[in-house]
């Protein structure tokens, strides 16, 4: 019966869990550019199998019934969201694959790269182009940051030339990757790449759209119904575990009269 309760508290675990990844889907709902997660179980192994142990004897049954479920590691779904006009001409979205590319320090003072499909850009008090949430510079197609001069006004073309009063004054980088599960959520809508896959970097094949922001991801209808349904088998299997717990119970309970 112990064994029932640890099935049931894997369940109720890894529902919990769920729960937590769409709730947090949900409240991206409108945040610019965001990817919802996927939570995704998977079985986990008996004992035996876990550890290595197949010489060990076993119970027939319980070898039957499994170990209960384990988290697997979450996806990304970088499915295209909306486009939504804004009139802001540094407001850009990538439409097609691709991503935007921020650069930034960590402590050691070495330069990192950040990709987003957040277009929200401004012009820092130097005259970079900065992403406006996080302050990080955008990247030109030559790897460095983009100067512009804040008195003129800008034009974007759909392959990120910038020019200004007519004259060719940049490009902005977009860059896709070959293998995207080798990207990592690090916060504020951003993606990292672990310096052993910096070759999966390749040229995207999106193009920009000045004046525009991509919206979310997220479908409402259906992480609504997923929330749902996660928080509905939580609630099963707790009151699995509450039965087991009444089972054990009464077994104590009869046994300990015969005796």
């Amino acid at each position: 019966m112990y064994y029932g309760i640890q099935l049931a508290a894997s369940g109720a675990l890894t529902a919990l869990y769920r729960t937590d990844v769409l709730s947090n889907n949900l409240a991206n709902l409108n945040t610019t550019g965001f990817k919802p997660d996927f939570a995704y179980t998977r079985q986990r192994d008996t004992a035996r199998v876990e550890d290595g142990l197949d010489f060990m004897p076993s119970n027939e049954l319980l070898e039957k019934l499994g170990a209960g479920a384990h988290m697997a590691p979450n996806a990304v779904d970088f499915a295209q969201g909306p486009l939504t006009q804004t009139g802001n001409p540094f407001d850009l979205a990538i439409e097609g694959q691709g991503f935007f590319v921020l650069r930034t320090l960590d402590d050691g003072g070495t330069s990192e790269l950040r990709l987003t499909r957040d277009g929200r850009f401004t012009l820092d008090a130097s005259g970079r182009l900065v992403n406006a949430t996080t302050g990080l510079p955008v990247m030109s197609a030559s790897n460095s940051p983009i100067i512009l001069d804040r008195s003129l006004s800008a034009s974007i073309d759909a392959d990120g030339t910038i020019r200004q009063g007519g004259e060719k004054v940049g490009r902005i980088r977009i860059s896709d990757v070959k293998n995207r599960d080798l990207l990592t959520r690090v916060g504020d809508g951003m993606f990292t790449l672990s310096s052993g896959a910096l070759g999966q970097a390749v040229p995207a094949t999106g193009e920009i759209r000045q004046g525009m922001l991509e919206g979310s991801a997220v479908n409402a209808i259906n992480a609504m119904m997923g929330v749902q349904a996660a928080a509905k088998s939580v609630g099963v299997n707790f009151g699995i575990i509450a039965y087991q717990n009444r089972m054990m119970e009464r077994a104590i309970n009869t046994f300990a009269r015969i005796g």
